[in-house]
């Protein structure tokens, strides 16, 4: 990967405590890319004075927001604080850089979509969110789109990477406690590995791509056909059995089929963004279990 168009770069990491944070900092350390990653005591997204001061100081080229509030459930109690994270905070993030002239990349999630289609998601659907947390993505997105032109937006689901917040490592507890695992068999997106989104918001980056794209692995898989072929990459003899849905009640509704197409950064990048099974296989050599 050409990153030679970024060294000259200085990049700012809101959300440093998070899987993706984590790896991209691990990235940009090893490619001797310019970057600082504030402790999010230090960064709060939520106050404008704050982050103004924070990215003066730090001399950024590009403001990378992986800060976001994303317990789903949660969200539908606390409405107001949701939309301050997802929402106004994206909205004071887009003022500051275009008075600023960086680049802000930020990310979204395919719960801004309601799972009808039946068929993978395009940029060009239309959204139509079903929880408090979707729409205070979705409102995050218009007022990025809104106020800054320079712009670069990535729709993510189903993240797989370091740490201890991700679908995977849940799975491995439960494993490891319970000979039998329940799992819904209904609920389809794309699972998709934090190397692969920062290798290819990297590559982004270097080509100057604005706009707003589909960020997955390719593929698609329910949870019951992911979980299933993680035992099998690890060798463990659980059995699980698939169940709807609806089998654990959720304060959120979610949709049933929200996988992405992403073809649309594919072509623009003219990559090919690997297949999810592919970036499981490398994560379990690395994350033995």
């Amino acid at each position: 990967m050409d990153l030679n168009t970024l060294q000259n770069k200085k990049i700012l990491i809101t959300g440093a405590s998070g899987q993706l944070a984590k790896e991209l900092a691990n990235n940009l350390a090893r490619s001797q890319i310019l970057f600082v990653a504030p402790a999010e005591n230090d960064c709060d997204i939520t106050n404008s004075k704050t982050m103004n001061d924070t990215i003066n100081r730090s001399g950024a080229d590009i403001i990378i927001n992986y800060a976001a509030y994303n317990q789903v459930d949660l969200a539908e109690e606390n409405r107001e604080t949701v939309f301050a994270v997802n929402t106004r905070a994206v909205e004071n993030l887009a003022s500051i850089c275009k008075d600023n002239n960086l680049t802000l990349v930020h990310f979204s999630s395919d719960y801004v979509f309601d799972g009808e289609k039946s068929d993978l998601y395009t940029e060009a659907d239309e959204p139509n969110p079903l929880n408090v947390y979707g729409e205070s993505k979705r409102a995050g997105e218009e007022s990025l789109i809104r106020i800054n032109p320079h712009f670069l937006i990535f729709r993510l689901r189903w993240v797989v990477g370091p740490g201890q917040q991700n679908f995977i490592f849940k799975l491995n507890q439960l494993a490891l406690k319970n000979h039998v695992l329940k799992i819904t068999a209904d609920e389809c997106s794309v699972p998709t590995f934090a190397n692969t989104i920062v290798d290819i918001t990297l590559q982004s980056l270097s080509k100057g791509l604005t706009g707003l794209y589909h960020l997955t692995n390719s593929g698609y898989a329910s949870r019951y056909e992911l979980s299933r072929q993680y035992l099998k990459e690890t060798k463990k003899e659980n059995i699980i059995v698939p169940v709807p849905l609806g089998y654990f009640p959720t304060k959120a509704k979610r949709p049933r089929f929200s996988a992405m197409s992403n073809k649309k950064l594919q072509n623009a990048l003219n990559t090919v963004i690997p297949h999810w099974e592919k970036d499981l296989k490398r994560y379990c050599q690395l994350n033995p279990s």
